[in-house]
């Protein structure tokens, strides 16, 4: 006990420790900092450029649509961005609640019923998780496009993302659902709940973190996605990542605003993880109370 205690109090553990923390908080507080300087500020190479007048100049050019005043530091309002956050927020939201609801219902039906093929299907969901969203793109976007004209839609977008987020949802809940026990849909049943008021009032409840869980990779990815966003996406349906990139050109690139609208990015999924993540902690910690 006391040599890990020697060892977990030297300095090299510390040192160690604050390297790390370095690494990790250090590009989050420059992406930070930027967002507070001007177009001079951020062009400065000097040691001078630590040392600034903050403003609030690109957040109110993020947000010029949404706020209630008008910005006096802004001449244009573009709507791009604010546009986008709304786009990002809405498809994300829509294709994890999807996905969920899909999700949970094929987990299920794979664990509890028995039929021909259970396990090549419950195996190919795995199976279709492992394709680079790349090698999906030409095809869904020449059926998207010429076939089922769904490109530049919100519905276009959300059934991607609930395809490619689909298979491990329905393959983390399995594992969930195998550790409920049967004994207690059968009580259910014999109370006289149907297979919905099982399914629902007994199963959805105890498996709880498993979906929380779900919920957050879901949200993340469906949030964070470009590849297929920029190609199926519209002028109006831009997600931010989009937005953050057709922004980038060769005769401009407002650092502030795009530093901005990066933070502003990172908002949502922490305020999201932590909101789901209360569901994993009473989950867990559910039955370590005895009555």
């Amino acid at each position: 006990m006391s040599v890990q205690t020697n060892k977990s109090s030297s300095p090299a553990f510390y040192a160690l420790m604050i390297c790390l923390i370095i690494m990790a908080m250090g590009p989050i507080m420059l992406m930070l900092a930027t967002s507070f300087k001007t177009n001079v500020d951020v062009n400065d190479v000097n040691v001078g450029s630590f040392f600034f007048t903050p403003t609030l100049r690109n957040y109110e050019a993020v947000l010029c649509n949404v706020l209630w005043y008008s910005p006096s530091s802004v001449d244009y309002c573009d709507p791009t961005f604010g546009r986008a956050l709304g786009n990002s927020i809405f498809i994300a939201l829509v294709s994890t609640a999807i996905t969920l609801i899909i999700g949970c219902m094929a987990a299920y039906a794979l664990v509890r019923f028995r039929f021909m093929g259970r396990g090549p299907i419950s195996m190919t969901t795995l199976l279709m998780r492992m394709v680079p969203p790349a090698v999906l793109l030409v095809p869904v976007f020449g059926i998207w496009t010429f076939q089922y004209g769904l490109d530049g839609t919100y519905t276009g977008i959300i059934l991607v993302y609930v395809a490619m987020n689909l298979p491990f949802v329905i393959w983390i809940l399995q594992s969930f659902i195998v550790q409920v026990p049967i004994q207690l849909e059968e009580a259910a049943k014999m109370d006289g709940a149907n297979p919905f008021q099982v399914f629902f009032m007994v199963v959805l409840p105890i498996i709880k973190p498993g979906l929380a869980a779900a919920a957050i990779f879901t949200f993340r990815i469906a949030w964070n996605e470009f590849l297929l966003g920029n190609a199926l996406s519209g002028r109006g349906t831009r997600t931010v990542p989009v937005t953050i990139v057709n922004s980038i050109t060769e005769y401009d690139i407002d650092w502030g605003v795009i530093m901005a609208t990066g933070m502003l990015l990172a908002i949502p999924p922490v305020i999201f993880t932590f909101v789901a993540s209360k569901q994993i902690i009473t989950g867990m910690t559910a039955g370590a109370v005895k009555g």
